[in-house]
């Protein structure tokens, strides 16, 4: 049975991050946003394309759904699967980066996944992983203007900051209040870093061109 609540956590955030908020916006002021810009079905390709209004949209949207996907999963897991909670709001997250940037309707052709990660971030409901990351974000972009380099960072933070805090005991199993170990905490590890490598996968020309001094800056 835990299998296959991991299973449908990963299935049912699939679905929820198909709600593809940049390609909705665009399409209401009659554009498909795939053929400007970027081409990226995401927040920062919407605010070159769109403006301010349209990618701050985007973003709480995408932010949103990977958020109410990962409470949904807290709420089930702790009501039903008390031992896995915290890999059930992980891969309900998961889930919905894999259906935000691998939309099956848009010819798997959508975003990077990076507000949907941030609504992850958020949806784990730790203030310490949330400010680190949102606080080096902001500074990463105003000192450089590379969103790309900021959300990398993001994803990176992520993964260190929950390492430490998981090895130092300082994460906490919301079913029971305790200190998430042993196999709960190694398969968190494991969920965490595949959101970066996916992240950096997705970046990978944005990687190339940051290298070279080629990148696109912010405005």
């Amino acid at each position: 049975m835990e299998i296959a609540a991991r299973i449908l956590c990963l299935v049912v955030g699939y679905f929820m991050g198909l709600i593809q908020t940049s390609y909705i916006y665009g399409k209401l002021n009659g554009i498909d946003i795939r053929e400007y810009g970027s081409g990226n079905a995401g927040t920062t390709n919407a605010l070159r394309v769109l403006g301010k209004k349209a990618g701050l949209i985007v973003f709480i949207g995408d932010l949103l759904k990977a958020a109410i996907a990962c409470v949904i999963a807290r709420f089930i897991g702790v009501h039903f699967f008390p031992d896995i909670v915290y890999p059930m709001i992980l891969w309900a997250g998961f889930g919905v980066v894999i259906g935000h940037n691998y939309p099956f309707y848009m010819n798997f052709k959508g975003g990077k996944g990076i507000a949907a990660t941030a609504g992850v971030i958020l949806g784990i409901l730790d203030w310490r992983i949330m400010v680190i990351c949102l606080v080096s974000f902001i500074i990463t972009v105003a000192i450089t203007r590379y969103v790309s380099l900021g959300s990398l960072i993001v994803v990176s933070l992520f993964f260190v900051v929950f390492l430490i805090l998981g090895l130092s005991g300082k994460i906490n199993d919301p079913a029971t209040g305790n200190a998430l170990s042993g196999g709960d905490l190694i398969e968190s590890y494991i969920i965490i870093f595949l959101f970066g490598s996916l992240a950096f996968y997705r970046h990978k020309a944005n990687i190339i061109r940051l290298m070279h001094g080629e990148e696109n800056k912010l405005f």
